[in-house]
């Protein structure tokens, strides 16, 4: 028998608390909750229905229907697998600045150009700044539509009207629901947009393409809920300070999530970087002490990256350990087994690592460049100028074979470099690379003559 009863509902979540606390419990918004009248039924045994489509084995499913439309740029495409999928929703997420608005205006002009009606909704600028970025970066195209819209039903009717192929919402925090209470950007009313959205593109073979606020840890803002109903989810990445842009996918469901994308930004917009090692290594210094050439491994795709070590000695009871660009606590982690595993001491000294470009390498990878770096620094003498090093450093000083360790030779290879310093197992260097293995950190360091056994 249905019988009613009061509870406390949070006009921004939409969470439920049995009593008045002063705030939601569930997004910690204050004065949130109002009194609410619910029915509440008993239970009841659950009942079947026939099924919208019959179960069959699994090699009988037919794969098809999931073709992605290349976009015209070579980047996105390459992290999309080909490009996007009709009917398929995409959340892109930065931070405030990295150019989100910008990557989109490209890639809207490039399906424009292919001959796909494109409407542009932008709901946090007017449409005559877009219009004004869209000019200056060379992205106005006929087939694109532009228009200035936060009203989710008004945003709907607007792709009545135009029937695009491709439609952008920057961004999906910014869109109000009347149907929802809740002010725009809080949590009710991102899950009430995005779901909204994603039933339309399924039901008219719209690609969408949604741009997402990110929060001051570079988490997707808004409910959780935003990322599952998504198909795909994109992070698009870089410094302020630095021109790079890096282009991932942490969820797809058309295809994989190892590549990655990258881009400069100029005054012209954003253009596609489709040899990055060498735009890393354009401004090296050879010869200087500390400095050594990594091959890191991004996904599928190698990158040479210089690394670079100072060392100051200081009289503070407490020296300084700088990383940018790597891990502080591997880099912690490295400086002690260079000191008890090969002789190198910093221990009354200040350590700065940094990776040039502005470029994050968290791998285990450039454990030994960065062993290697240091003690250069150190010794103040420099390492050979073409070669590279590549390999993981155990705590007890062994080194220890990395992942695609084959194609991250044969990058190196490709950009000019004669000799690579590698663990042991490495495989076989293609032709006109020569590598020197090493089983342990001590091997290493006295192979390039930093110290003497």
């Amino acid at each position: 028998m249905a019988r009613s009863k009061n509870v406390y509902r949070c006009s921004e979540c939409g969470a439920e608390a049995p009593q008045w606390t002063g705030w939601c419990s569930a997004c910690d918004a204050s004065g949130t909750l109002e009194q609410v009248t619910v029915t509440a039924s008993g239970p009841r045994a659950p009942s079947s229905l026939a099924p919208s489509s019959p179960a069959m084995p699994i090699a009988e499913a037919s794969v098809g229907g999931a073709v992605p439309v290349p976009l015209g740029i070579p980047e996105a495409d390459r992290v999309l697998g080909g490009g996007l999928v009709p009917g398929s929703v995409t959340l892109l997420g930065g931070e405030p600045g990295v150019g989100k608005s910008t990557f989109l205006l490209h890639l809207a002009a490039a399906a424009a150009n292919q001959g796909r009606r494109v409407l542009y909704v932008t709901a946090e600028e007017s449409a005559q700044q877009v219009a004004a970025r869209a000019e200056r970066i060379g992205a106005v195209a006929q087939g694109l539509w532009l228009a200035a819209e936060t009203v989710l039903p008004q945003v709907l009717g607007l792709v009545d009207d135009v029937k695009p192929d491709l439609l952008v919402v920057d961004s999906v925090q910014t869109l109000l629901d009347p149907e929802q209470g809740a002010v725009p950007g809080s949590l009710a009313q991102v899950r009430s947009c995005a779901q909204a959205l994603v039933a339309e593109a399924k039901r008219r073979e719209l690609t969408v393409v949604l741009v997402g606020h990110v929060t001051k840890d570079g988490a997707l803002a808004g409910p959780k809920v935003l990322e599952h109903v998504v198909d795909t989810v994109l992070s698009f990445e870089g410094d302020r300070h630095h021109a790079l842009r890096l282009l991932r996918a942490t969820k797809h469901r058309f295809g994989g999530t190892h590549e990655l994308g990258l881009f400069e930004m100029g005054d012209g917009g954003l253009m596609g970087v489709p040899d990055p090692s060498t735009l890393f290594l354009a401004d090296r210094q050879v010869g200087v002490p500390g400095s050594v050439v990594v091959p890191v491994l991004d996904g599928h795709r190698p990158l040479l990256v210089e690394l670079q070590a100072l060392v100051v000695p200081t009289q503070a009871p407490m020296p300084r350990r700088t990383a940018q660009g790597v891990d502080s606590g591997r880099l912690a982690q490295v400086l002690a087994v260079l000191d008890r595993r090969a002789g190198v001491s910093v221990v009354k000294a200040d350590v700065h690592v940094a990776v040039s470009g502005g470029v994050k390498v968290r791998e285990p990878g450039a454990d030994l460049a960065i062993a290697l770096a240091v003690a250069s620094a150190v010794t103040e003498r420099p390492l050979p100028p073409q070669m590279v090093a590549c390999g993981e450093l155990g705590l007890c000083g062994g080194l220890r074979q990395v992942l695609g360790t084959d194609r991250r030779l044969a990058e190196a290879a490709r950009l000019g470099f004669t000799s690579a310093l590698a663990p042991s197992s490495a495989p076989d260097p293609p032709p006109g690379l020569r590598v020197d293995r090493c089983s342990s950190l001590l091997d290493a360091v006295a192979a390039t003559r930093l110290v003497q056994r």
